[in-house]
């Protein structure tokens, strides 16, 4: 892959072959900063995981930095009040599932009652290639819409491996102390060695790197338990 001038320059200002502790990565990741957007910092670790082995979850970080999400709740429609009255952008039964299958995706998350998903899950097509499809393992497929809707307006996000065992998530932006996006990175990092497989091989971390949106990336020197 070819890079720009700029990426180029950015690498010139340190050792990309390196580990760094994790604050001090962050910084770099703000110093090797270049485009005039404020960019995002994403972490990227690459799990040792088996065939049939995956990690996936949600969690909340210490240190906000998305705008407020637009939840969209398929309920039945004596629940749409309910739903509304918690924050919902949207709510209702056959009205949204025809408007996502005409392509309508103006939601950042979805919601569902239990007993909408035998039609909800029809749209597997579009909301699963979006990853917006609701699932029970992440807390959005539940009765309890309320508590759901709280949850992710406090920002709770979801984090998955993907095929080649690899998770890669936003934790923070440039503009954000290095701190507070090594905080949120460290909260990441407690979380998947927590959903560690009980049969995952050693060396189940085997890197951890960080970078932003258009920046070069930064080893992270990290060693499970830490």
């Amino acid at each position: 892959m070819k890079h720009g001038k700029n990426y180029r320059e950015s690498l010139k200002k340190y050792d990309s072959a390196k580990s760094y502790d994790l604050v001090k990565a962050c910084e770099l990741v703000k110093e090797l900063k270049f485009a005039k957007f404020d960019e995002t910092v994403e972490l990227h670790v690459n799990l040792k995981l088996g065939k049939s082995q995956t990690v996936r979850d949600t969690l909340v970080f210490p240190n906000q930095f998305k705008g407020e999400k637009k939840v969209l709740v398929f309920c039945k429609e004596d629940r749409t009040k309910e739903a509304l009255a918690a924050g919902a952008s949207y709510a209702g039964a056959d009205e949204y599932i025809e408007k996502v299958k005409g392509g309508w995706l103006d939601f950042d998350v979805a919601v569902a009652t239990p007993d909408m998903m035998k039609d909800v899950g029809r749209l597997g097509m579009v909301l699963g290639r979006k990853g917006l499809m609701p699932n029970p393992k992440t807390g959005t497929v539940t009765n309890d819409i309320v508590a759901a809707i709280a949850e992710l307006k406090k920002g709770r996000t979801e984090y998955r491996a993907d095929k080649q065992g690899v998770v890669h998530i936003a934790i923070g932006k440039v503009s954000m102390d290095a701190e507070k996006i090594a905080e949120n990175a460290k909260t990441l990092l407690a979380e998947i060695e927590r959903k560690k497989p009980s049969d995952a091989k050693v060396g189940y971390v085997q890197s951890v790197s960080v970078n932003s949106t258009m920046g070069p990336g930064v080893w992270v020197d990290y060693t499970e338990g830490e």
